[in-house]
């Protein structure tokens, strides 16, 4: 795979990661609860919710990071589209079930990798 996709793929991966910090340990600060539209009494209520989603942010960019870095290119180019289009599909499903600006936030860079990953 191309050091530009592997590039966009880590770069995918690093915002997993952030929401992972967000969701499984900072849920309840102000900040966060200003970026997910949350009240204190919510955020207490949902935390353990909110860090089992943000292990599952985890995997995502634990999966994107394999296909980054994987020595076989053809099988690296394999792992980072099943892994982007698992974060398009869950970026879809979040846009129409919970907020419709995660589709932009969380699907758009996904799409722009995935893209990249299959023309180069």
């Amino acid at each position: 795979m191309p050091v530009i996709a592997k590039v966009f793929v880590a770069l995918v991966a690093l915002e997993h990661i952030g929401f992972l910090i967000m969701e499984m340990f900072l849920w309840t600060t102000p900040g966060v609860r200003k970026a997910f539209g949350t009240t204190a009494e919510f955020a207490a209520a949902s935390k353990p919710l909110a860090a089992n989603q943000g292990l599952y942010n985890g995997f995502l960019a634990a999966g994107l990071l394999w296909g980054a870095i994987y020595p076989d290119p053809v099988f690296a180019r394999q792992i980072a589209l099943f892994f982007l289009t698992c974060v398009l599909v869950a970026a879809v499903y979040g846009g129409v079930t919970v907020k419709r600006s995660i589709m932009l936030i969380q699907g758009l860079p996904a799409l722009i990798a995935l893209v990249i990953v299959l023309l180069v």
